[in-house]
């Protein structure tokens, strides 16, 4: 059965999307069977790997409304370079789903019994999460296995972070008690400013979660690459961005879990 990972943080701009993309990617590479499921109404990362957000008949956005099955919604191989790599994807549609669902029961499950049906098809299901603590990213962290957290390299990278851990563990609680904390990521790392070295030790001095050792550079490849509809794997392969994917992919496939 594959490891469902919610990437989430409420603040945004932090690299979900980015890390989503080419975490997924990179894993592929490395020849796992991966999905990628966008809950984000921005739909960013459909777009991310060259989709047409507007051109998709079947989204999330349907499978959480009941309107088809997640097989009819799930696009297979979504990049012809590299195989394994599907997407359950998301368009502007999906911002109505909070009031559709207003008054159906269980709706924190919706995602998680639809997962359900086809995790043991994958070895990662990788969760890109809207920016804020909404019922779709309540539904995310009732599906997850573990929930990645990615952190900005900026002054005010704790703010909001107690609140998010503070969800993880009333979602484990309520929802969810397999849930664990899968750690938390740097991204946007600039190595020429001091205080980007001072906010990877302050958040290390801070929370006591699971801390990766790679940590994402700034990168203007990793900022171009989303435009080409391709991850960064793919656009640029020898650049820093895709050597610290690559990185974070092996280390992500090294951490075990109880």
């Amino acid at each position: 059965m594959g490891r469902i990972i919610a990437i989430a943080n409420q603040k945004g701009g932090v690299g979900k999307t980015t890390t989503t993309i080419n975490l997924a990617a990179a894993l592929a590479e490395k020849k796992k069977k991966v999905l990628v499921v966008d809950t984000d109404p921005q739909g960013n990362t459909t777009s991310g790997f060259g989709l047409d957000r507007a051109q998709i008949e079947n989204t999330i956005y349907q499978l959480m409304i009941d309107e088809c099955s997640i097989d009819e919604a799930i696009i297979k191989d979504v990049l012809e370079d590299l195989p394994g790599l599907d997407i359950l994807p998301a368009n502007v549609d999906l911002a109505a789903v909070e009031v559709e669902l207003m008054d159906v029961e269980e709706k924190e499950f919706i995602l998680q019994r639809a997962l359900n049906e086809v995790k043991d098809k994958y070895d990662f299901i990788v969760i890109d999460c809207p920016p804020s603590l909404s019922m779709l990213t309540v539904n995310s962290m009732t599906s997850a296995s573990t929930v990645l957290v990615p952190i900005q390299c900026e002054y005010y990278a704790l703010e909001g972070l107690s609140q998010l851990i503070h969800t993880v563990n009333l979602v484990k609680d309520r929802l969810n008690p397999e849930l664990e904390m899968e750690g938390v990521v740097f991204t946007m790392f600039d190595s020429r400013t001091n205080l980007s070295l001072q906010v990877v030790e302050n958040v290390k001095e801070n929370i006591e979660e699971h801390v990766y050792k790679t940590i994402i550079p700034r990168n203007i490849r990793l900022a171009e690459a989303p435009s080409y509809g391709l991850p960064i794997t793919l656009y640029e392969p020898k650049s820093a961005g895709a050597e610290a994917y690559r990185l974070l992919a092996q280390e992500i496939i090294d951490r075990k879990f109880n």
